[in-house]
């Protein structure tokens, strides 16, 4: 009698202190916080999605909060080594993506591996190999296999936006070819109208540059320069052209000469304000330009005749290896992937990867999303210009300055990003 007493005794102890763990578990988190940094305007696709899945997240996760922080896209490019590398580093961040950043960042033990992760939550199966590229990275940095360092989570590409309201004005019509486009901007500047806004002190000139390039590109010289597989003759007729080619766009007086010191921020704004036609740049202006272009009627078109497009996955979501809140971060990340989330970013006017594409309902969205299917389905995303090699984006940011002003000619150019390119590039 004493022995089953005993035995009851302890069974209800058991039970209890069972009970006092389930009661309390959701208390344990209370007080949590979850640091998210990402720099996405609040006003564009992404930083819309975000904000509601943010939301969501709290919501789901009773007694954590989260800690939001928007950062520049500049800001955490230069700082992000630094900041991975104290105690300041927040538990989930949006990194660029590609060798020179996230490569480079994963290459130092800076970001969590979440091949795992990936696998357990069906990320690996939403992302197409093509986008899974800006996810995955080796163990010297170079992306495309290995291990699964970030997780995008939508898709972007570069296209020509255009102003219809100018268009007609002057007669033109949406170019199919690169020579029809040249012929387009001859009857703007005929009508005393600079036809394209550029920011030469960021990174859209360089896109210009690049999109030239790639029009005598093929997808074994993106994977030369991109890859590392083969060698790369920055003389050869793809970058010679680009090079050429865009300072010609400035003699013409397509481009102005001020641009050099044009941010991309004011490139935008410009085009905004319908001060230009023409703007070449990347999908993550879309839903910001659907939300405040108010003033005229505008719509856009892939660059003309190009096969291949500057473009990739997005910028991804990276769990710093110095997060105190691992978990929790995944279960935002995955909140972001999931269906509804995806949807809201679509009909905000960005390029999802997972959302019920039946529920878009604007027609230009939809052309957006149709625009990238095409691009994907003919494998051609060739990634961008500043990722092959850490510190290229300031290498190519300053020397095309120096390229539309002026003060170097096409070869020198050419030499310069050639230099530092196999100067960075890695040996193994």
């Amino acid at each position: 009698m004493h022995n089953k007493l005993s035995r009851v005794v302890l069974v209800l102890l058991a039970f209890l202190t069972l009970m006092t763990l389930g009661a309390t578990r959701p208390t344990a988190a209370q007080g949590t916080v979850l640091k998210v940094w990402h720099y996405e305007s609040a006003n564009g696709a992404m930083g819309s999605a975000w904000d509601a899945a943010m939301k969501k997240f709290e919501a789901t996760h009773p007694g954590v909060k989260i800690e939001y922080e928007q950062k520049g896209f500049e800001q955490i490019r230069q700082t992000a080594q630094m900041i991975l590398n104290s105690d300041s580093a927040p538990d989930v961040m949006e990194s660029p993506k590609g060798n020179a950043t996230a490569g480079f960042l994963s290459k130092q033990g800076l970001l969590t591996d979440l091949t795992d992760v990936v696998t357990k939550r069906g990320w690996d199966k939403i992302l197409s190999p093509s986008l899974a590229t800006v996810c995955r990275y080796n163990e010297n940095g170079i992306m495309g296999d290995g291990k699964w360092y970030g997780v995008t989570n939508y898709g972007e590409y570069v296209m020509v936006y255009y102003n219809k309201d100018l268009f007609k004005k002057v007669g033109a019509e949406v170019p199919k070819t690169l020579d029809e486009f040249e012929a387009v901007m001859d009857k703007f500047v005929k009508a005393g109208i600079t036809p394209l806004v550029v920011a030469g002190a960021e990174y859209p000139a360089q896109q210009v540059f690049y999109e030239l390039a790639l029009s005598k590109a093929d997808r074994k010289f993106i994977n030369a320069y991109q890859l590392y597989q083969g060698d790369v003759d920055f003389h050869g007729p793809e970058f010679t052209f680009g090079a050429e080619r865009l300072v010609q766009w400035v003699q013409k007086g397509y481009i102005s000469k001020d641009s050099t010191g044009l941010k991309a921020e004011d490139m935008g704004v410009a085009w905004e304000n319908g001060k230009a036609p023409l703007l070449i740049s990347g999908s993550w202006w879309y839903g910001r330009f659907m939300t405040e272009v108010k003033n005229f009627e505008w719509d856009t078109f892939l660059f003309p005749g190009n096969k291949l497009h500057p473009g990739s996955g997005g910028n991804i979501w990276v769990v710093p290896a110095g997060s105190k809140n691992k978990e929790l971060a995944y279960d935002f990340i995955d909140i972001t992937m999931q269906q509804e989330n995806q949807t809201l970013l679509a009909n905000a006017g960005g390029v999802p990867v997972n959302a019920d594409l039946s529920k878009i309902t604007d027609p230009k969205v939809k052309t957006l999303n149709q625009n990238f299917a095409d691009i994907i389905q003919n494998d051609g995303l060739a990634f961008y210009p500043d990722w092959p090699v850490p510190g290229y984006y300031d290498v190519l940011v300053s020397n095309v300055q120096e390229l539309i002003a002026g003060t170097k000619t096409p070869s020198q150019f050419l030499d310069a990003i050639a230099e530092n390119y196999k100067q960075n590039k890695p040996t193994s």
